[in-house]
């Protein structure tokens, strides 16, 4: 080996997202000018740096390079000790290839970030948003959750309450909101609350939401009621105040009529008529309906002429209830259904992870089957829904790979999708498209969001 070097420090410290310098003295040891080019390896390369990259010995001579470490402030730069290397390519001899080692020790740094997804639940008796812990710092993080509110009207149930995160990753929060006190009747209000993410050594991380609770009933109904039953009970008393009275006025009438036809109790046999007597009196009684017999009869033909005709019937009887009638309702128009999207590629449908409606379900492509999941709407606000829930990007990402899912349509501007050019479906606020992952055509393939090329596994139409 014709190389000797030499790192000073060989060891260093680093906080992520500022820099610091290291020495690499290099001596040609050899009897030729060399030239030698110089190449960080190891995970610290990416943010490594060489100064110069090239360097020309003659024999006998010392040179000095300077390596420039620069963690980003981000997950990806580990806390602790991470060993890192330059590999030294000598120009003569590219086999003769030198590569000293050192450490460089990147310090840990906390960042948490909470979100409520959705921040307005509406309710009557309970709502159940989640909330959202992202670790952006790079060292795990345990947090505890609890939840607080102005006035003491909401109670709390959190599933877990107590949450470990590692390194850029994010863990979901169920909260299930309940109103202390139900409101029966009367307009809806709202009820600010506070869920606290709650770390060792740190202020805690408030994230503020609103509950908004409903009425059991509405107020419009509270009115009705209290008018149906003042008249109802009015109703109830003119009842009893005029019955006493037709029940009296009857009984009355009754007696009367009793009373005219029954004999009197003196008369005696000889003052009542004899039968023969009253038999000439009442013959003109017998005679006169038989008199009028022909003209039932139709005799002569002169009485059919003289016959009455048989009377109608109301015309408002048939409506059974004198112009009452209630006109006929026509049954509401069915809604058309949503329509499939299935990719050039695969020749399957794009659908919702786990068939079900679940905030937060990742989209993936499957053979075209025509169920609800994998329905989907266009709407006029350039939102795309299925099972009455978004197409999303998630937490409104606009990266290459980022998950396309399904989220509780809230109006973010990552919830805008268009299909443009040629069959592209375009994410708005990223200007991407989406893109089933590593070109696959199976079954159960997922979606992301990337640079628009072209590519049949980015072509999308409707049927």
């Amino acid at each position: 080996m014709n190389l000797w070097t030499s790192l000073e420090p060989a060891s260093a410290t680093v906080d992520p997202g500022s820099s610091t310098r290291v020495r690499l003295r290099v001596r040609n040891t050899g009897d030729v000018v060399d030239e030698y080019r110089f190449e960080p390896v190891g995970d610290v390369a990416p943010w490594t740096t060489v100064e110069p990259p090239t360097l020309r010995l003659y024999p006998g001579t010392t040179g000095t390079v300077e390596l420039t470490f620069a963690p980003p402030r981000t997950p990806d730069a580990a806390a602790g000790p991470n060993p890192y290397a330059v590999r030294i390519t000598p120009t003569e001899h590219p086999d003769a290839v030198t590569v000293p080692e050192g450490n460089l020790t990147i310090t840990a740094f906390t960042e948490v970030r909470a979100e409520l997804v959705p921040p307005t639940v509406k309710g009557r008796f309970r709502g159940r948003p989640r909330l959202a812990v992202d670790n952006l710092g790079n060292t795990k993080v345990t947090a505890s959750v609890a939840g607080s509110d102005t006035g003491d009207h909401l109670s709390y149930e959190i599933r877990p309450s107590n949450v470990q995160i590692e390194p850029g990753r994010a863990a979901f929060v169920e909260t299930t909101l309940k109103p202390k006190q139900i409101i029966w009747f009367g307009a809806k209000e709202e009820r600010p609350y506070k869920l606290a993410v709650r770390r060792s050594g740190v202020d805690p991380t408030d994230v503020e939401g609103t509950y908004v609770q409903r009425g059991f009933l509405p107020r419009w109904l509270a009115t009705f009621l209290g008018i149906f039953t003042a008249l109802a009970l009015a109703f109830v008393m003119i009842w009893i105040a005029y019955k006493p009275q037709v029940r009296t006025s009857a009984t009355e009438q009754t007696q009367q009529a009793g009373a005219a036809l029954a004999p009197s109790p003196s008369a005696s046999p000889q003052t009542l008529p004899s039968t023969a007597e009253s038999a000439p009196a009442e013959q003109p009684k017998v005679q006169e309906p038989a008199a009028e017999q022909p003209k039932g009869d139709g005799g002569g033909g002169g009485g059919a002429e003289e016959e009455a005709p048989a009377p109608k019937k109301p015309e408002k009887e048939t409506s059974g209830g004198g112009g009452e009638e209630k006109p006929d309702t026509e049954a509401p128009e069915p809604v058309a259904p949503g329509t499939t999207i299935y990719g050039h590629a695969s020749n399957r449908c794009i659908e919702v992870a786990g068939h079900k409606w679940r905030d937060g379900a990742p989209l993936q492509i499957a053979d075209c089957t025509g169920k609800a999941w994998q329905k989907w709407d266009f709407r006029p606000d350039g939102t795309i829904r299925s099972l009455g829930l978004c197409m999303d990007a998630t937490w409104g990402g606009t990266a290459n790979g980022t998950v396309v899912q399904v989220a509780v349509c809230s109006g973010n501007p990552a919830q805008q999708f268009i299909l443009a050019g040629p069959k592209d479906l375009v994410n708005v606020q990223a200007n991407k498209c989406v893109d089933v992952v590593d070109e696959k055509t199976g079954n159960g393939a997922r979606l992301q969001l990337w640079e628009c090329n072209g590519q049949d596994n980015q072509k999308w139409s409707t049927r």
